[in-house]
């Protein structure tokens, strides 16, 4: 069998490797295999980080639902308790938002769920 020199493909291998390590400091983005060891980290990082993300903003909508609540003196249990007694059926989300930027209608909604319960 003949010789076969897979240089040029693996040249390029290295350099997409070396290419995504460009931020960071000495060897990691020098040396391909220092790279590709920082590249696989930070791969595993994004993945592990993406569902961290979704628990990260929930406990962040349920911070502000509960401050909003407590203004208009209920707290955040009982709010959703009573929320789920009026049968009002809005996402944590949309009442975070809510509660920052239409103080008003995040009253009213306060007081259907007091109403409910």
């Amino acid at each position: 069998m003949t010789r076969v020199k897979g240089g040029t493909v693996t040249h390029l291998r290295h350099k997409k490797v070396i290419k995504l390590n460009k931020g960071n400091f000495g060897t990691r983005s020098r040396l391909f295999r220092r790279a590709n060891e920082t590249m696989l980290k930070s791969l595993w990082y994004a993945t592990r980080d993406r569902r961290n993300r979704k628990r990260d903003l929930r406990k962040l909508w349920i911070a502000r639902i509960n401050a909003g609540a407590r203004t208009n003196g209920l707290s955040y249990s009982k709010f959703i308790y009573g929320m789920k007694k009026a049968n009002i059926l809005l996402n944590r989300k949309m009442l975070a938002d809510l509660a920052v930027r239409d103080p008003q209608a995040f009253t009213s909604v306060v007081e259907k769920a007091k109403a409910a319960i």
